[in-house]
């Protein structure tokens, strides 16, 4: 095949009829004409040649030129592309690093094997720019529901049609035991685009709490406007689902507008859903009065709520604890992924048992801590005294108020409770020096001698260990495994110090330690209050 036919015409035809049927730019297929045609040259005039090939976008006309770049003599390795100053005088007037002398060379005359080459690489160029123009159009898709026709299925897996290319939905965001056959249409959500070796990758998903948000978005017109907005989606996909919603109009209310007139609007989200039960729940600040909302049918007694651990306790009638649990756990691992707390469901019952266990704990402390009767321990119990410190500590008007309590009888249950913690405080100084605590652990202020001790069952001996501690192994925390929230134990926990409390220690720690300038510590908090002020200019 001569690329000097009279037929030039046809290269850039055949570009513009390529780029229709693919949906990508004329120019990019010509540009892999002009490679494939360079490629097709070297391969006449020598592959170590810069042979480069330049198709008139107008006449289709293909003209080929041979490149040459000045370099340093030292430099020279490609005799056949590249010369020194000194060779270039003869082609260049006052010739320069860098200069080329570019020259036209005759076309080439393409054989069989030349041909099939260059349509190779025509059509890699094609498919690498289908790739990029499908993977540009679908990135910023993601987070949105899409209209697709069912293509096959794979191992489980549905293949479909996304109009500019394939998708898949995994047979994990199926919702129960969904099938589809060829050329039905489907409703996904766009979870995930990855641009991947073998093109981009679209992944869709039936089961993502996402997928409702959207539905709800398409269904009621106020959360599109922003009126009503999802504050939260938990789902047991294809069974039953709770979403928290708030109206920011006080004249809309916002589960009734979710619901529709004769429940028309969540009606059309759940027959998307193949019959999913849908809960709307009225979202609301108060984790615990949320909490309450998100239990629904059951009716909850008290709520205590530790905010720390994230947990929650909830107390619910005999009656309404199966309704509270739900189904196989339902209920309870709903309200849990709503409101991102774990969730202590018991008894009026059970809680009465285990208040009156710890009554009967603290009861005996005093008793034998303080050498107290059984009902004057309980007298302290009752007044809301739950260990020594406060005891020992406390305004002594606050120990007045107990019926039978005098001044001297205060001055003396104060002065008994002292000595104790003394004592023990001494005990646990002599156990921590035994194991070989030393004085600059022993001195640093914030520590009870208790917390030396347990700082030295756990090796921490000197205030370089304590300084290279991190904050959660003194004071605890939570972390996430597989999806469940796992306890982490502090070794000072027992203690009662919290996280903000052993961050501070620590920090103070590394500071006397001269490990952080303190003027650093400064700095960076005024260049986070900067931060924090153009943040709030902005909004």
């Amino acid at each position: 095949m001569a690329i000097t036919s009279a037929n030039q015409l046809e290269l850039l035809q055949t570009a513009e009829a390529v780029a229709r049927e693919k949906m990508i730019d004329p120019g990019l297929v010509v540009e892999a004409m002009e490679e494939s045609l360079a490629r097709a040259a070297k391969s006449r005039y020598g592959a170590e040649m810069d042979i480069r090939v330049s198709i008139d976008r107008k006449t289709g006309k293909a003209t080929f030129t041979r490149v040459r770049t000045v370099v340093d003599e030292e430099e020279l390795e490609n005799y056949q592309a590249e010369f020194t100053v000194e060779q270039a005088k003869q082609y260049l007037d006052d010739p320069k690093v860098g200069d080329q002398f570019i020259e036209e060379v005759p076309p080439v005359e393409m054989g069989r094997i030349a041909a099939q080459s260059a349509k190779q690489v025509i059509l890699q160029k094609v498919r690498e720019a289908e790739r990029d123009r499908q993977y540009e159009e679908f990135k910023d898709r993601a987070g949105t529901i899409i209209n697709a026709l069912v293509k096959r299925e794979e191992y489980g897996n549905v293949i479909v049609d996304v109009g500019a290319g394939e998708a898949m939905l995994r047979r994990n965001e199926k919702i129960g035991r969904e099938s589809y056959r060829p050329n039905d249409r489907i409703r996904c959500y766009i979870k995930d685009v990855r641009r991947e070796q073998r093109g981009p990758q679209i992944f869709l998903s039936r089961t993502a709490p996402e997928f409702m948000a959207e539905l709800f978005k398409m269904e009621v017109p106020e959360i599109y406007d922003g009126i009503i907005e999802i504050k939260a989606v938990a789902r047991d996909p294809g069974s039953r689902a709770k979403i928290a919603v708030i109206s920011y109009d006080g004249s809309i209310d916002p589960v009734g507008a979710c619901v529709g007139m004769r429940g028309s609007r969540v009606q059309a989200v759940v027959n998307e859903l193949q019959g999913e039960k849908i809960d709307i729940i009225p979202w609301n600040e108060d984790q615990p009065t949320f909490l309450v909302n998100a239990l629904q049918p059951a009716e909850v007694t008290k709520v205590v709520l530790d905010e720390e651990a994230g947990k929650i306790e909830v107390v619910v009638p005999e009656e309404q604890l199966s309704l509270a649990i739900g189904r196989r756990g339902q209920n309870v691992r709903l309200a849990s992924q709503l409101t991102n707390l774990d969730i202590d469901i018991m008894t009026e019952a059970e809680e009465s048992a285990r208040r009156q266990a710890e009554f009967e704990e603290r009861t005996k402390l005093f008793m034998l801590a303080l050498d107290l009767d059984e009902f004057f321990a309980q007298l302290l119990v009752a007044e809301g005294f739950t260990n020594l410190e406060e005891v020992a500590y406390v305004e002594i008007d606050e120990l007045l108020v107990i019926d039978g309590v005098d001044d001297a009888t205060a001055d003396e249950l104060q002065a008994r409770a002292r000595d104790v913690l003394e004592e023990r405080a001494r005990k646990a100084l002599e156990n921590a020096r035994a194991l070989g605590v030393e004085d600059s652990l022993v001195e640093f202020e914030g520590l009870t001698p208790q917390m030396i001790e347990a700082l030295a069952k756990d090796d921490v001996k000197t205030l370089e260990d304590f300084a290279t501690c991190a904050d959660w192994e003194l004071a605890g925390g939570w972390t996430t495994v597989d999806g469940e929230r796992v306890k982490d134990d502090g070794v000072l926990e027992p203690f009662d110090v919290s996280l903000e409390e052993a961050q501070n220690m620590i920090m103070t720690a590394r500071i006397n330690l001269g490990w952080v300038d303190p003027a650093d510590l400064e700095a960076d908090e005024e260049d986070l209050l900067e931060d924090d002020t153009e943040e709030e200019a902005e909004a």
